[in-house]
């Protein structure tokens, strides 16, 4: 197995914001491209990678490829990568290959391991869960409205109420933000869940990727987090907080 990207700083941020959910992961090639899905130690979250066969400059595998790859050692060497380097991966026996090609050639060999997690798909979990509400909103727009309802709290609802997108957080303090049709795209029906703030602005670090993200979600139902560009989609799942009374 051996593939090139000509970009591969994107990849160095998406293996980042991966990175912050889970240390390790199954890393999969096969003809429709790579891909990772992940679900994080505390079960509350979920992450799926895809970036297609034809985002790569090369890309040869006689069969799927799974790879058991340390975010944090990964990370770190993507780290490495500059705006005109190209980054090539190669399969050898136990060890991954890396090469960073810019003025002068770099390279570094990653151990394989044997990842201990689930090995989940992330489309096939997704199947499984219904959405009744849709919002396209501007990623800078919903940072925005998250770091408010940071300030007051550590959790914030997500409402459809009369044809409007609202996210509100209540404490001893409360902060809100309303979207009309006019700053964001909405098809849903009225509902409410409460998601945790500290997963939805990890997920947000993608808006530094995508302009755009695409909300999914029902009442007290999980949230899922969609972010494209012509180059990969990353996804995201959070489960709801339910309150309960005793």
């Amino acid at each position: 197995m051996i593939v090139k990207l000509a970009n591969p700083l994107i990849v160095a941020r998406t293996i980042e914001i991966i990175s912050e959910l889970v240390t390790e992961v199954r890393i999969k090639f096969n003809e429709a491209g790579m891909s990772i899905s992940a679900l994080d130690p505390a079960n509350v979250a979920m992450v799926g990678l895809k970036i297609p066969k034809n985002s790569f400059a090369l890309f040869e595998i006689e069969k799927e490829e799974v790879l058991g790859i340390n975010l944090d050692s990964f990370k770190k060497i993507l780290r490495r990568c500059g705006p005109s380097s190209s980054l090539v991966l190669e399969r050898k026996e136990n060890l991954l290959e890396i090469q960073i090609q810019d003025r002068i050639r770099r390279n570094f060999k990653l151990s394989l391991i044997d990842v201990e997690a689930e090995d989940i798909d992330f489309d096939q979990k997704i199947s499984n869960m219904e959405f009744s509400s849709f919002v396209k909103i501007n990623s800078a727009d919903l940072i925005d409205s998250l770091e408010d309802c940071a300030v007051v709290s550590d959790a914030c609802s997500f409402i459809i109420k009369e044809e409007k997108f609202l996210i509100e957080a209540k404490g001893l303090n409360s902060a809100s933000s309303e979207f009309s049709s006019d700053e964001a795209k909405i098809k849903a029906e009225d509902c409410r869940a409460k998601y945790s703030l500290e997963y939805l602005q990890k997920f947000m670090k993608a808006g530094k990727i995508c302009d755009k993200v695409i909300l999914s979600f029902a009442e007290d139902h999980p949230l899922k987090m969609d972010f494209a560009n012509e180059n990969l989609k990353l996804s995201f799942v959070l489960a709801p907080r339910v309150e309960t009374e005793d």
